[in-house]
């Protein structure tokens, strides 16, 4: 269920910034349906890589250039899917900045349900036995 709503979620913000931005189109909700789940694939499993072998550059730039990766894939995912349209970087820079600002807000406010654990004390108590040796009682 988690799964299904980051994705519906995503193709919200791929909806939202197609709304905002001049140079996104989106052909129709199918298109960013489809999209979205591109765009979480590749971020899923291409990203990661970018990441690392563009450390020396994102630790010069203190992680902006992460920005550029982003805009990248997402022009990547327009290049994949027909009816997804992103025109110039300006857009795809844009464009990714608000599907990450959208995606970062819904995960404040998405919860997972976590099994609750006992609680575990912040103490335990300890006494010394008669040959030296610390026991609990």
């Amino acid at each position: 269920m988690f799964i299904i709503t980051r994705w519906l979620i995503i193709t919200a913000a791929i909806l939202l910034a197609s709304w905002l931005v001049p140079g996104i189109t989106v052909e129709s909700f199918w298109t960013a349906i489809f999209a979205a789940a591109i765009l979480g694939l590749i971020n899923t499993f291409i990203k990661p890589v970018l990441i690392i072998l563009t450390l020396p550059l994102n630790i010069l730039t203190l992680g902006i250039f992460t920005f550029f990766l982003n805009a990248f894939l997402l022009k990547l995912v327009a290049y994949l899917i027909r009816g997804f349209e992103v025109k110039g970087f300006v857009a795809a820079f844009l464009g990714a900045l608000i599907i990450s600002v959208v995606s970062w807000l819904a995960n404040k406010f998405i919860v997972r349900h976590k099994r609750e654990n006992a609680p575990k004390p912040e103490y335990i108590d300890m006494e010394k036995g008669d040959d030296g040796k610390w026991r609990q009682p």
